[in-house]
């Protein structure tokens, strides 16, 4: 909900082309090519969507290469789509500028997230979606439209300076998760969804909140189908992550997410009072 807001005012500044058509094509059949047109990274992976499952199932593995839109979102809503078709998915994407590199304190890369996610058998998809800052952008911006503090380590003010205030942090950088290893995600993630897809690289990507201009950033994913080489995979999936999580005690990422929307399926979405007086305000 936090990102609808930017979709409604991106398309109102002229970010989003509301009326963008996607541009498919396919270099090679284990590759599915999509310029977005300025619009949203939605349409054009929701057009491509029946060909990509139907080539991994056919070759094995296929790539989706997508450039030219406004952020994706979600992450994991798009790894989870293809892991309930069966496939073992690895996704990324990066936007615009918020993230400071290795050795750096200006911002070179957006929040960069990955996400991966693995059918299982009886029960929903493993699914981790994570950023490579050590908390996502709106939950900063979150904290500052409430006046909250956030904690040390998730970012820095303009000047370089370690900050805990919020708006401080809106004004300053992000900081990579893990120091030197989360920004060096941050890169590879970039190479991935920016350099392979031909979309700006996060360093030259527009404001996704400021201006007219598209973000015209990328998004790359990775779809293997498992039944080809191992028949059992998602159940031998399950008992893996039974085994994790009743032996071991180990988190399993994504389960939460499962029962959450099994939730919302029986009793609606829940929004905060503020969103919906600002939705029924733009409504008017």
């Amino acid at each position: 909900m936090a990102h609808l807001f930017d979709y409604i005012d991106g398309l109102d500044a002229g970010r989003i082309d509301g009326k963008a058509i996607p541009i498919i094509s396919s270099p090679v059949p284990t590759m599915i090519c999509v310029d977005g047109q300025g619009g949203l990274a939605q349409a054009g992976f929701d057009l491509a969507f029946d060909d990509f499952v139907a080539s991994t199932r056919l070759l094995g593995l296929s790539i989706f290469l997508q450039k030219n839109t406004m952020l994706c979102g979600s992450l994991g809503t798009y790894a989870l789509r293809l892991a309930e078709a069966g496939l073992v998915t690895f996704a990324a994407s990066n936007g615009s500028p918020l993230l400071a590199g290795s050795g750096s304190s200006k911002p070179v890369f957006c929040t960069n997230p990955m996400a991966f996610s693995a059918p299982q058998e009886g029960a929903p998809p493993l699914l981790i979606d994570q950023s490579s800052s050590a908390t996502a952008y709106v939950n900063v911006r979150s904290a500052a439209e409430r006046g909250d503090d956030i904690p040390p380590g998730w970012a820095i003010d303009k000047d370089g300076n370690p900050t805990t205030d919020a708006r401080a942090a809106l004004t300053g950088t992000l900081l990579a998760f893990g120091g030197s290893r989360g920004a060096n995600i941050a890169l590879m993630v970039d190479v991935l969804a920016a350099g392979l897809t031909g979309a700006n690289w996060s360093l030259d990507a527009p404001s996704f909140v400021e201006g007219d201009r598209n973000p015209g950033t990328g998004l790359f994913v990775l779809a293997i189908d498992p039944s080809l080489i191992e028949p059992d995979f998602p159940i031998r999936m399950a008992a893996q992550i039974k085994r994790l999580s009743s032996e071991y005690g180990v988190y399993i990422p994504g389960m939460s997410k499962a029962l959450t929307r099994q939730r919302t399926e029986r009793e609606g979405i829940h929004i905060d009072e503020t969103m919906i007086a600002r939705l029924q305000a733009m409504a008017r």
